[in-house]
């Protein structure tokens, strides 16, 4: 069996291990510069900022499992049991910065970066594949399968030529909006311990110290904006969205100069619906879409929905 994956996110990254492992070759393509989709870390000016999900939670034996892996080999910490009231329930991070995940488990695989599949289409002309992954200079993938885990409106799209049923629920899935912000200080900021404020205002959703997490040794902050400021100001400039964020984050620096900033945007950042099953199967069982909006919109949920999609081709 040959399967390509649309998608090198978590979800795309443990389906391809798991398939992997099973004897089954392997191709997957992204858009992206490198692997990990929203497992993102940047550097800037000499500080390492998580830019994407900035921490996760465990809660199901699969995912427990494979946490646990992590924490043997050093890639993952507990961060905290709370931001503000200690709650009792782990938040974990990756020691080196959520990306170093994606960088771990892509290890070994076939992974094609700043690779853009556009469509998914029928082989013709006598192959014995039954599916093409088409990319954007115009060469293909030909799979026996394909499952692709970005954005369901992504999917849609990929998969209009394939002349497959496809579930209109799902595929018209809505998503939020997330704005970044990213400073490096020069000093360390004001977000109180454990370095991690979640919903303190109208304008954040979330803060996160990375030094304080231990991501970063210079002192840099990353703000995500609510998913409601983030679309009002979503076709702003990204001038005016940095002078507008880093005046709303200014309490949070303290005394604090900004060495360097930067905006980053994300616009499939939270599906609005989670569907109940870990992935969809076409008919023919050789189309699989999968990611976190089947399984919950969280670092959990895309990986156990990539285990599912490469067990619904394994079984």
């Amino acid at each position: 069996m040959r399967v390509a994956i649309v998608g090198a996110g978590l979800t795309g990254l443990v389906a391809a291990n798991e398939l992997r492992a099973a004897g089954v070759e392997v191709t997957v393509v992204d858009k992206g510069r490198s692997p990990g989709g929203r497992l993102a870390t940047r550097r800037i000016a000499g500080a390492r900022l998580d830019h994407g999900a900035q921490f996760f939670t465990v809660r199901t034996p699969a995912f427990k499992r494979r946490v646990d892996g992590w924490i043997d080999a050093g890639l993952v910490r507990l961060w905290a049991t709370g931001f503000g009231d200690d709650d009792g329930h782990p938040r974990y991070i990756a020691t080196d910065g959520m990306n170093s995940l994606a960088k771990a488990l892509a290890a070994g695989l076939d992974v094609e970066c700043s690779t853009m599949a556009f469509a998914v289409r029928p082989t013709e002309g006598g192959s014995p594949h039954r599916w093409t992954v088409v990319v954007d200079d115009g060469t293909a993938r030909p799979a026996d399968a394909v499952i692709v885990t970005t954005p369901l409106p992504q999917a849609f799209a990929l998969l209009v030529d394939a002349g497959i049923q496809l579930d209109d629920g799902p595929l018209r899935t809505q998503y939020d909006r997330t704005i970044g912000l990213l400073v490096v200080l020069d000093t360390p900021g004001a977000v109180p311990p454990p370095g991690g404020v979640q919903q303190p205002d109208d304008t954040f959703a979330f803060i996160g110290d990375n030094r304080a997490k231990g991501v970063s040794d210079v002192p840099a902050i990353t703000f995500h904006a609510t998913a409601e400021w983030s679309e009002a100001h979503w076709d702003d400039s990204l001038d005016q969205l940095a002078g507008e964020l880093e005046s709303a984050a200014r309490p949070w620096l303290g005394g604090a100069n900004v060495v360097e900033r930067q905006v980053k945007k994300w616009r499939f950042a939270t599906p609005q619906t989670i569907w109940p099953d870990p992935c969809w199967r076409g008919a023919d069982g050789t189309i699989v879409l999968a990611g976190d909006a089947f399984a919950g919109p969280r670092v959990e949920g895309a990986h156990n929905s990539g285990l599912a999609a490469a067990h619904a081709l394994l079984d």
